[in-house]
């Protein structure tokens, strides 16, 4: 018979999400499993919102079931409101997921469910617009508006768009005023808010960053030699970045500005566009989360501990 936890759960499946042979066991175990959980098949953003205010006080945990884009779109739809997000990964960056502890195995995920433990994490106000991982400007924002316009999906044509990006690369100037206190104004090719620790695929542009500790993390990263490139990325995976004389790291729970003539941004690594000044807040405890065995922020606040 079903765990009751398990019959309060909703799965939001994204059919358009993920690497083919993931999606594939995903779509066929929850198929397998109908007959004791609830999902259903969305095709977009405005009808994920739908499916989960329709069926809103039927169930405690709303599981995403695709990839950053997925979860950035349910969650938005649960934050302050005590209900409990999960995922199940199966993009191709799948950052908070990752951070968080999620796996691409439903089997953990329902033993997850079953013990029905949670814990609550900050969110990140830009603009008003909700962000879980990651948003910013610079390299990563030019990549992500490159990648939107691809038809071809997956981690080596994230890698081209990169490698082109980078090649095109010029600095952009931004000042950032934190709280009306303190003003930096620099030359950079990389402006970072940060939640959690990593942009997805285990690239870590915030090695630092506590995705519950009511705090952002400001990361720049001046103009370097594009000769190092090949040391950065090293550094990006290998969670050394931050070892970098050209890496500048803030910590802060105060309202943060950032005011640049360069309008592509992006939030959890999706694209957007802001002209004028962009102003980002962190939001402490604003969104509960299921929690996995996985999860080490849970338990340290020291993710490394």
């Amino acid at each position: 018979m079903p765990d009751p936890a398990v019959k309060k759960t909703l799965f939001i499946l994204n059919p358009f999400a993920g690497i083919p042979p993931v999606k594939f066991i995903i779509s066929k175990e929850l198929k397998r499993r109908r007959d004791e959980l609830s999902y259903f098949k969305s095709l977009s953003i405005d009808e994920s919102g739908t499916l989960i205010r329709q069926n809103f006080d039927k169930y405690d945990v709303f599981v995403a079931a695709g990839g950053d884009g997925t979860v950035h779109t349910v969650a938005s739809q649960l934050v302050g409101t005590g209900k409990l997000l999960g995922v199940l990964p199966i993009g191709s960056g799948n950052g908070f997921a990752r951070e968080l502890g999620f796996r691409p195995n439903i089997r953990l995920l329902l033993k997850d469910i079953e013990k029905n433990e949670c814990f609550s994490t900050d969110v990140i106000s830009i603009n008003n617009n909700l962000c879980l991982n990651v948003a910013g400007v610079g390299l990563d924002s030019f990549v992500a508006h490159s990648f939107d316009k691809l038809k071809t999906r997956g981690f080596w044509s994230y890698v081209g768009v990169t490698i082109i990006n980078f090649i095109r690369l010029r600095p952009f100037h931004a000042k950032i005023s934190i709280d009306g206190e303190k003003t930096i104004s620099e030359d950079l090719f990389v402006l970072t808010a940060a939640n959690t620790r990593q942009f997805g695929n285990n690239a870590y542009i915030a090695p630092a960053a506590v995705p519950n500790d009511g705090l952002l993390d400001i990361i720049m990263l001046k103009p370097f030699p594009k000769l190092l490139f090949p040391i950065f990325i090293f550094r990006l995976f290998t969670k050394r970045i931050n070892r970098s004389k050209y890496f500048i790291h803030i910590k802060t729970g105060k309202e943060v500005i950032i005011s640049t003539d360069e309008t592509r941004f992006h939030i959890d690594g999706e694209p957007v566009t802001f002209s004028g000044d962009v102003i980002i807040n962190v939001k402490k405890d604003a969104l509960k989360v299921l929690k996995t065995r996985f999860n080490k922020f849970s338990k340290h606040p020291n993710p490394d501990k």
